[in-house]
């Protein structure tokens, strides 16, 4: 499955940092890291958001990655929006173990500044 995610300046150094190979431990204060199913919305949480965080030096990526269907499978897709936004809640403690399941590299794919 590819799926899409939003992330600032700081969350796009440590994906460099890894390799493009994972997505870094979330902080204390973020209990879910949440993939999205469309770049659409990616996009728009990029746009809208990262541009306006001075912690994400005001700049906005989209990645896009792989995953195995059959552990994305195990979690339920969530819509928080309108009927293209919808994402999945992944715990943060779950983290280290989903990103075993990336197929390939993260790829960034767009980049929006203030």
């Amino acid at each position: 499955m590819t799926l899409y995610r939003p992330i600032g300046e700081k969350e796009k150094l440590l994906i460099e940092a890894g390799n493009y190979c994972a997505f870094p431990p979330r902080l204390p204060h973020q209990p879910i890291f949440y993939p999205v199913l469309n770049e659409q919305y990616a996009t728009e949480i990029a746009q809208r958001w990262n541009t306006k965080d001075p912690n994400s030096n005001y700049t906005g990526y989209v990645t896009r990655f792989e995953i195995e269907d059959t552990y994305i499978s195990q979690y339920e897709i969530h819509t928080v929006g309108d009927h293209y936004h919808q994402e999945y809640w992944i715990p943060a403690e779950e983290l280290e173990n989903f990103n075993l399941h990336l197929l390939g590299p993260i790829q960034i794919i767009s980049k929006f500044t203030a």
